[in-house]
């Protein structure tokens, strides 16, 4: 398969997403429980972030446990961070920034990547590897609303998963861009909730945030 090919279905899985939870978690028992609130409440994909020493096992175990979810490996840093994500059976991999090496890598990755970048000059590098659908990070810090607005004129091509900073009263206006095609967040799965085991909150919160990607698609 082309990267081409990988990256419209990297489209189309932002795309059914919408919004995208990115979890960290601590054990087995709760990325179970994170993501059956999720999905519980409407929130079919999320960014596993591979900060933790349990995230591999639980990227495997949700995997093989919990087929009906969409799970990308993210905060990958490395070939063998990717080579990993891959094996343990993620659906896709996403970057928080690509240097060059890591790049080269990605592109001949098996399976749809969303490339992290911050600017136009890093962003121009990944397309003239064959990405097209990347994540802005970290989104509010580098300019939020008006560095999409500005991309969105030189780099027409170039669709994007904004994270980091968004909240659930800006995510509507991140979402509404026309270059983008999913957001990528936090505020549903606050380490404090999951900490407490508080997945009624986690379900609300997954079942707002679905209504918010809803009522913007409705126009």
């Amino acid at each position: 398969m082309t990267i081409a090919d990988l990256q419209n279905r990297a489209e189309l899985l932002l795309l059914q997403a919408g919004i995208l939870p990115v979890i960290t978690v601590d054990s087995l028992d709760q990325a179970r429980a994170v993501t059956d609130a999720l999905l519980e409440g409407g929130l079919p994909a999320i960014e596993l972030t591979l900060r933790t020493p349990v995230a591999m096992e639980a990227l495997a175990t949700l995997k093989r446990e919990r087929p009906e979810l969409v799970v990308g490996a993210g905060t990958v840093l490395s070939e063998l961070q990717m080579l990993q994500s891959i094996d343990a059976g993620a659906d896709f991999l996403v970057t928080p920034g690509t240097p060059p090496v890591l790049a080269d890598l990605l592109a001949d990755a098996p399976i749809p990547v969303v490339p992290g970048a911050a600017t136009p000059t890093e962003f121009l590098g990944l397309m003239g590897r064959g990405f097209r659908v990347c994540k802005l990070f970290p989104a509010s810090a580098v300019g939020g609303l008006q560095m999409l607005k500005g991309l969105a004129g030189p780099l027409a091509e170039l669709k994007l998963c904004p994270t980091g900073g968004i909240s659930e009263d800006t995510a509507g206006q991140y979402l509404s861009q026309p270059n983008v095609l999913c957001i990528g967040g936090s505020w549903m799965v606050p380490k404090d909730w999951l900490a407490k085991g508080e997945w009624h909150k986690v379900r609300d919160s997954a079942a707002a945030a679905a209504r918010i990607v809803a009522q913007v698609r409705a126009g």
